[in-house]
């Protein structure tokens, strides 16, 4: 008799094999295990973080702090002392009455500037059709967040992914993208500017710098073209941006970075991107929309960013989980990624 296998089920069993060989079957279902940790991460009552766009950032306690994309209009807060295991620490951010955002609270991200911490999301505005960024603020790394400016700026097209980035020389720096549909298919496309001093919006009309224009950017090209989920950091005068691209909804979705001398480019993409992508040998599917941060003792980065929860489910998903590898910068000056990882990892420093 001849029997008929499903190729989920192939990579099922290919995937219990791996992980069996390397070691980490015991462990595959645990946050953390004594110097140990593994993805997805997990509360402190071993709930799987099932959050999008993942945001962590440190607050001036020495607190790590995440926040991301959820199922209601705001956003929760959870509180962490090592990266790996999280309380929830409340309601960082909800909607005023009287806020035009009806739907659509997508992508917050926090930043520590000139005394204060600066929530940067988007949300739906139902009159013009349009995502459009706010800007909110708070004394404190957990909220609440009142907002500043509703909206933040308004160019005549949606602005999601907002991303602060300030310089050595204390020049803040916006980068976001501007999303939108033509000709039968949606596309994203990364743009910057200059901030003003105060942060109350652009100092000018924000640029674009970076399209998707590479192979591994072209998966579904009739139908979507995508860069988004900008991130920053700087390291031996070079600039350097992790930005995801294709549609995270499906199985391409991937982390790529650009390099650049300076903050508003020109931008060049590595040749060898992406540097995380579908591996559904490992289980892993459509990683993305990262953040950064360093760990404890400020030796190591780490990579943030959600990926599928269900690895062979049906698609589009947007049932999505929060992970973190460690990110390094090689003796080449290149950015690489240690990862993405399913197996037991050494705890952050």
């Amino acid at each position: 008799m001849m029997v008929s296998i499903s190729s989920a089920c192939i990579r099922h069993a290919r995937r219990a094999l791996w992980l069996l060989l390397s070691g980490g079957a015991l462990l595959s279902g645990c946050g953390r295990a004594g110097t140990s940790y593994v993805n997805p991460l997990k509360t402190a009552e071993g709930d799987t973080l099932r959050i999008a766009d993942p945001f962590i950032y440190k607050g001036a306690d020495n607190m790590y702090y995440l926040t991301g994309t959820g199922g209601s209009n705001g956003f929760d807060c959870y509180k962490s002392e090592d990266l790996v295991t999280w309380n929830f620490a409340g309601e960082l951010y909800r909607p005023a009455e009287g806020h035009f955002g009806t739907d659509a609270f997508w992508a917050p991200e926090v930043k520590y500037y000139k005394g204060g911490y600066y929530l940067t999301y988007s949300c739906l505005d139902p009159e013009s059709g349009r995502l459009l960024p706010c800007l909110a603020w708070s004394g404190s790394p957990e909220g609440p967040f009142r907002d500043l400016y509703l909206p933040w700026f308004d160019f005549g097209y949606s602005a999601i992914d907002c991303h602060i980035f300030v310089d050595d020389d204390g020049s803040p720096y916006l980068y976001f993208s501007r999303n939108g549909a033509a000709d039968g298919y949606t596309y994203g496309e990364i743009y910057a500017a200059r901030l003003k001093d105060d942060l109350s919006g652009p100092d000018g009309e924000p640029v674009p710098i970076m399209k998707a224009s590479q192979p591994w950017e072209r998966v579904r090209w009739s139908v979507n073209r995508c860069n988004e989920g900008p991130f920053v950091i700087k390291s031996g005068g070079r600039y350097y941006m992790t930005y995801s691209a294709n549609d995270t909804g499906y199985e391409h979705y991937g982390v790529g970075v650009a390099v650049a001398d300076a903050p508003l480019g020109p931008w060049e993409k590595y040749e060898d991107n992406p540097l995380m992508t579908t591996d559904m040998e490992k289980g892993v599917s459509s990683p993305g929309h990262n953040s950064i941060v360093e760990s404890p003792d400020g030796s190591e980065m780490f990579v943030v960013y959600h990926r599928h929860t269900d690895t062979d489910g049906p698609r589009p998903s947007y049932d999505r989980m929060v992970c973190i590898d460690r990110m390094r910068i090689d003796d080449d000056g290149k950015l690489r990624i240690d990862g993405p990882t399913v197996t037991p990892q050494p705890m952050p420093r």
